[in-house]
C-alpha cells in the first residue's frame, strides 16, 4: 500500500478539481483516505509517470511529456514528483 505524505496530500486536496467536477475530501484525512481507496500513485519523475501508464494499458504512445503532465489524472507535487490518481 502506497504511504501518502503531507505534501501528497494536501497538494491533492487543494488541486481535486482539476480531476473532480466538485470536492470529494474537505480534510486532509479525508484526502488521505481517498487517494488511499482508489490506489493513488507517487511518481518521482516524468519517465516513471509514462511507465506508469504503459504499465496500465493506456494508449499514450502519441502524447509527448508535456501533454501527458497536463492530463487531469497527474497533479504536479511542489517538490518536483508526482501524483497519479485515476478516478
Amino acid at each position: 500500500m502506497e504511504e501518502y505524505d503531507e505534501i501528497v496530500v494536501s497538494t491533492f486536496l487543494k488541486r481535486q478539481t482539476q480531476l473532480f467536477d466538485q470536492a470529494v475530501a474537505e480534510t486532509l484525512e479525508e484526502a488521505e483516505a481517498f487517494l488511499e481507496d482508489c490506489m493513488a500513485v507517487v511518481c518521482q519523475n516524468k519517465k516513471e509517470v509514462r511507465q506508469y501508464f504503459e504499465e496500465s494499458g493506456a494508449d499514450i504512445d502519441q502524447m509527448d511529456d508535456e501533454e501527458l503532465m497536463e492530463a487531469s489524472e497527474v497533479f504536479e507535487l511542489p517538490d518536483g514528483r508526482y501524483l497519479v490518481v485515476e478516478a
